[in-house]
């Protein structure tokens, strides 16, 4: 059954709208899988904090033509599935990653993480970013080393001192 405009001008609004609170997308092709295969994506993605979302490429141009993901025009050909990460900026980038190693009729075609369309062979890197709580985890173990390696130096003094005396009282 045909959208009407105003279907049509409800979905681009809410792609729009998703979009611009998104920190990255992927958008990855979907030929020849099976309804069982996306809906266990959609189930996945539900739990990662991901939106997807199928949705006609002319459509989703018009979504994205005034948002930061506006240079993914020229990849959006085919059955698209659209992957938005609201929480973490690889989490649609993982998410087809770990889901490709099971099915191979998903491929990534496109990335964006707002600084440019960047292909599907920078897939890995984009799904290795770290979330927001190991972003501050790394950071704040960066601001502890210094910290934790200054009490090692100045206790090292006092228990060089305790076995050197140990060692005289055995030697005598």
């Amino acid at each position: 059954m045909a959208l009407g405009l105003a279907a049509k001008k409800e979905i681009v609004a809410e792609i729009n709208d998703v979009a611009s609170q998104a920190l990255s997308v992927a958008v990855a092709e979907y030929r020849g899988m099976e309804v069982a295969d996306l809906t266990d994506l959609r189930v996945k993605a539900r739990e990662q904090g991901v939106y997807l979302r199928v949705v006609r490429n002319t459509l989703a141009k018009r979504a994205l033509s005034e948002t930061k993901f506006s240079d993914l025009d020229s990849a959006l050909t085919g059955p698209l599935i659209y992957g938005f990460s609201i929480e973490a900026p690889g989490g649609a980038a993982r998410l087809f990653k770990d889901f490709s190693k099971t099915n191979d009729k998903l491929n990534v075609t496109a990335l964006s993480i707002g600084s440019g369309l960047l292909g599907p062979e920078k897939l890995d890197a984009v799904a290795s970013l770290p979330t927001r709580d190991e972003a501050l985890a790394r950071l704040l173990a960066t601001f502890k080393a210094p910290a934790e390696k200054f009490v090692q130096t100045i206790n090292e003094v006092p228990g060089k001192f305790v076995r050197v005396l140990a060692a005289i009282k055995e030697e005598k």
